[in-house]
């Protein structure tokens, strides 16, 4: 009769105590269970005791840890190099580098000496849990263990599962990685997984957008950190994550699925060979004041602060439009201390915006955050209008009308016999061309990209977005003008999605693909996301926030721009659009609503 498999896991053996084994063995031992690590010599076992003990002791000296519990952890752990230590495991985690031949060796050792009831575990972010399993004698026991770094912190474990993995091994796996305050995952075995699967090609197209010259690479964190509320940037990520380890799992992850999203760009490949891997080793995309340090040194070709001298004589914004983006922008630049000329197609609706200014300012000085002073004199300096000429004087012109070209450009064209020629003049397009706007003014010069992201008021991030035409003075301008309303700006060329959308928008897509592969659920990814990478949103529930019509929108847009089969909108969105299914505005998206 068959081994029954372990119904509680009681004791765990750790295979390797680098920076991911030390964490899993103090998250093991921070929960009251024995650990016993197994590292290939006695300088590493001692190495691997020295990290685990320096993790703790950062903890308390930041008193989240008082040093009589540092003590009781330590003492739960106990590392050598003999794998008959191991012996009375219920679970061992290996957690040696990604190299399958490494990880195959491992199990082969671990195979030989563990109790036949007790369960096998890899840690592999990007390799076929398969391809390890099929070296032991009990393939069924073996599943993957993917903790994400720092293990103790992170919150998410994707338990992988292979086509030979017993139920009963995913239940009792499960149910230990909750009893250590984790959130399990259950995935099939694919490389990637949830996680990099979706996080990879973004940070790749990132790279790419660097490598190019696009934009710089402050400019691409700070557009998704301010723009899409991401908790780190993805250049910044890629240094952290390590860029021989970025390259390793996007090959491996390149080599199944043969999409050259998944193709490291070469500029990796070349850091990596030098061996600027990053903050571990002080340098990577950026450069750190030493290895493992998170403070970055200033680069040579740093962009030097915006002069406010260049706008100093500018008194007076127009906005045109009445909407949602031209209310928030009207509120940023009279709070900022603009006079602002709002037009609009009726004269109610460009007077109506100031009743909205004046709400919004309102929520402000009920949390304390304004006064009823500063709201008057917000309100006090706009001024609607429905006739064009009243546009005359200003300094800055801001369109914000529909997402609609021909509008756009029948308007500036309308624009340009009326401002006076030193005017700047803008759009918030999203991802329409800008030049097309440009070229059909008097000055195409005068003419860039004021991308604000929605609510104006709330979010920090503007993309300027450069035309081949936009002078570089009006740059400066732009840039002087975007610190004086406080928000962040950063600079990109004109070309479809800009930085966030055409970084953010795929990423989005991919999780739709995936869940229509049936990889997944919506929820098992959203979780995987927010708990594994640290976003604020799950992909689904941030589709349907922003909205599935305005998903598909831009996803059409970036296909038309790039002509990449991997920007063709996935079936899913597409017919959960042509349903009527736009998200939380209609009631129902990926998740239904009240």
């Amino acid at each position: 009769m068959a081994e029954q498999v372990v119904s509680e896991i009681r004791q765990v053996g750790v295979v390797g105590c680098g920076t991911m084994g030390a964490g899993i063995a103090e998250i093991v031992a921070r929960h009251g269970l024995p650990v016993r690590f197994v590292e290939q010599d006695d300088p590493a076992v001692e190495a691997g005791r020295e990290r685990i003990r320096a993790a703790l002791d950062r903890q308390v000296r930041r008193e989240r840890l008082s040093a009589e519990d540092a003590d009781a952890i330590t003492a739960r752990i106990d590392g050598s190099t003999d794998f008959a230590d191991l012996g009375d495991c219920d679970l061992v985690v290996e957690a040696v580098p990604e190299i399958l031949e490494a990880k195959q060796e491992a199990f082969r050792r671990i195979d030989a000496h563990v109790r036949a009831d007790a369960l096998i575990a890899t840690n592999t972010s990007s390799l076929p849990v398969m391809d390890i399993a099929v070296v032991t004698q009990r393939p069924n026991r073996v599943l993957g263990f993917h903790f994400f770094n720092p293990a103790p912190v992170m919150k998410l474990i994707e338990l992988v599962r292979t086509v030979v993995t017993d139920e009963a091994v995913v239940e009792v796996a499960r149910d230990f990685a909750e009893s250590i305050g984790k959130t399990p995952v259950v995935v099939g075995d694919r490389r990637g997984f949830i996680a990099n699967q979706l996080l990879f090609p973004y940070l790749n197209q990132a790279i790419w957008m660097v490598e190019g010259g696009y934009a710089t690479k402050e400019d691409v964190d700070a557009a998704m950190r301010f723009g899409a509320g991401l908790p780190m940037g993805p250049v910044a990520l890629t240094d952290l994550v390590g860029i021989d380890t970025f390259v390793g799992i996007m090959d491996a992850i390149h080599s199944q699925f043969q999409d050259t999203r998944f193709a490291p760009r070469p500029i990796l490949g070349q850091l990596a060979a030098a061996d600027f891997n990053g903050r571990k080793s002080g340098r990577g995309f950026y450069t750190y004041d030493e290895p493992g340090s998170s403070r970055t040194l200033p680069d040579e070709d740093s962009r030097e602060p915006a002069d406010p001298a260049t706008i100093a004589d500018w008194t007076t914004v127009g906005v045109v439009g009445t909407g949602t983006m031209a209310w928030g922008i009207t509120e940023v630049c009279a709070r900022a201390g603009f006079e602002v000329v709002v037009h609009g197609r009726a004269r109610e609706k460009a007077e109506a915006v100031a009743g909205k200014v004046s709400k919004s300012i309102q929520k402000q000085v009920d949390k304390g955050r304004a006064t009823e002073e500063e709201l008057l004199a917000a309100v006090g300096r706009i001024r609607p209008t429905i006739d064009v000429e009243d546009l005359a004087d200003a300094d800055l012109v801001i369109e914000a009308v529909a997402e609609d070209q021909e509008i756009k450009r029948e308007l500036f064209g309308r624009l340009t016999g009326v401002l006076k020629p030193e005017a700047v003049l803008s759009t918030t397009t999203s991802s329409l061309p800008v030049v097309d706007c440009a070229m059909v003014t008097e000055h195409p010069e005068q003419v860039l990209g004021l991308h604000f992201f929605n609510p104006a008021s709330i979010m920090k991030l503007v993309e300027i977005v450069t035309t081949v035409r936009t002078a570089d003075h009006v740059v400066e301008q732009a840039r002087a003008f975007v610190d004086r309303i406080d928000k962040v700006g950063v600079l990109c060329g004109d070309r479809a999605g800009f930085i966030v959308n055409t970084l953010l928008f795929p990423y989005l897509n991919d999780a739709v693909k995936m869940l229509e592969s049936h990889y997944a659920t919506a929820e098992e990814i959203d979780t995987a996301m927010k708990l594994g990478c640290g976003y604020p949103m799950g992909p689904f529930e941030l589709m349907d926030v922003v909205g599935l019509d305005i998903t598909l929108a831009i996803m059409e847009r970036l296909r038309d721009e790039y002509r990449q089969p991997s920007h063709e909108p996935a079936s899913l969105l597409r017919h959960l659009v042509n349903a009527g299914f736009y998200g939380r505005k209609t009631g129902r998206g990926f998740y239904v609503y009240d």
